[in-house]
């Protein structure tokens, strides 16, 4: 395992695992792709760790994870998490079971692909109650206004509703006054009295302000630059691909061309005196 917050992250939304995950690939790409994806998240998936497990020396690792990132596989970058109140980039390796292309790890990387928060494991140490909080509370009216006595049923049937209640942020006390208070002489009906009260007494939703997605930035997976996703198709930058950088206006002339711009000039003074009249 690596240390903690590095290490293999999975990605969202991956497909469940099959036999033909990786058939496309060559078949060391693929070896390789199948033992990573077994590996719990946080898992060391550095070329020195790998090469200590797999019969394969750092230098064809090395190869094989630049290839298994061009197919769609792997990302690694820079993650810096915008509510965690550090100015620290955390180094990721982001793995997909599922190839996914460009534009999908671009959306990734711009926090607009959806990731499912992590399931809680159940307590198993502590009974899981009978009765909820809002069943409780219900049951209890009849202490503060007798009139409001419910059954077992009515209990269960309405709580629900006031469940709802708490999940806006409304408490006991609110719930209890908003429910007892200003009762009509006499209540004929509780139950229906106290869901018509849940009903239309139901407090408003609150405003909950987005999550900001987590700050991400991809590397070349040859030079390790970084940069956008949009300039690192398949995972390389377009220096490592052998594409030539558009030339700035203050980059400097090689010599050749200063030549040849000079000659450029004294044509065009050459023609502009033979058209003159003397």
């Amino acid at each position: 395992m690596a240390n903690p917050g590095y290490g293999k992250r999975s990605a969202p939304g991956q497909q469940r695992r099959t036999a033909h995950d990786f058939a496309h690939l060559p078949p060391r790409e693929a070896a390789i792709a199948a033992y990573v994806d077994r590996l719990p998240d946080g898992a060391d998936i550095s070329v020195k760790t790998l090469a200590k497990q797999l019969p394969y020396g750092q230098c064809a690792l090395r190869t094989a994870l630049n290839n298994l990132q061009r197919a769609g596989h792997l990302r690694r970058g820079r993650e810096h998490l915008a509510d965690s109140g550090s100015r620290r980039w955390i180094t990721r390796s982001w793995w997909s079971r599922t190839a996914r292309d460009d534009d999908w790890w671009a959306a990734f990387t711009r926090g607009a692909v959806s990731e499912p928060e992590p399931e809680q494991p159940p307590d198993r140490a502590r009974p899981t109650p009978t009765r909820s909080r809002a069943h409780i509370l219900l049951a209890a009216l009849g202490r503060t206004a007798p009139a409001l006595s419910l059954s077992q049923a009515d209990c269960a049937a309405l709580a629900p509703l006031l469940t709802e209640w708490f999940a806006r942020g409304a408490t006991d006390e609110y719930a209890r006054q908003a429910l007892t208070s200003g009762l009509p002489s006499p209540v004929h009906h509780p139950a229906a009295l106290l869901r018509k009260r849940l009903t239309d007494k139901l407090p408003p939703e609150p405003v909950r302000p987005p999550a900001r997605p987590p700050l991400r930035i991809l590397e070349c997976a040859k030079c390790r630059a970084p940069g956008r996703p949009e300039a690192l198709p398949g995972g390389v930058c377009g220096a490592c691909r052998g594409e030539r950088a558009p030339s700035s206006p203050n980059t400097p002339l090689s010599p050749s061309e200063v030549q040849s711009r000079v000659a450029e000039i004294r044509g065009a003074m050459n023609e502009r005196r033979e058209r003159t009249p003397a």
